[in-house]
């Protein structure tokens, strides 16, 4: 099954996370960038990210290619921003809303701690799916890499490749 990773990463994390599954799965990736890039230190980040992310933006991206009728499965990654997911999946997903019908999906997402899932729930709404194939949440596995964390990243990268095995 030909699976894109779709991700967007302030820090770095979520790129972290999307390289290890691009590599173990042979995936393609696709890494969102808005326009206007948000401040990625001290209190600016948190007004301005949290605001875009709390109103719903949708930031205009920095232009990408993207056939998505190539792919069979779309795996979304993103940071957790105020109980949700980033701005630019968001502008991502409602730019491509009919390619993106009818694909199967899977969701990570990245954080310091705390809930996550309202960001689950809210992006299975935006993509209107009842259930992500697999879904998996790393707490900020770069910047303190942990062997739980690897061990996380390892049994996603199971549940995705189960899945994958399960349609042949």
């Amino acid at each position: 099954m030909k699976t894109l990773i779709v991700y967007y990463s302030l820090n770095g994390n979520t790129a972290f996370v999307a390289d290890k599954l691009a590599q173990a799965l042979e995936a393609d990736t696709l890494r969102l960038e808005a326009q206007k890039a948000y401040p990625d230190k001290g209190i600016k980040k948190f007004l301005w990210g949290g605001k875009s992310a709390v109103m719903g933006e949708k930031p205009a991206l920095v232009p990408y290619v993207c056939d998505l009728s190539q792919y069979e499965r779309v795996v979304i990654g993103s940071p957790v921003w105020v109980g949700t997911f980033t701005p630019p999946l968001r502008t991502f997903i409602d730019e491509n809303k009919e390619a993106l019908a009818g694909k199967r999906f899977a969701a990570f997402l990245c954080c310091a701690g705390g809930d996550t899932f309202k960001p689950f729930e809210k992006l299975r709404n935006v993509l209107n799916v009842e259930q992500f194939e697999a879904q998996a949440v790393f707490v900020d596995p770069k910047n303190k890499p942990t062997p739980q964390a690897e061990t996380c990243v390892q049994k996603f990268i199971k549940m995705l490749s189960e899945t994958e095995t399960q349609e042949l």
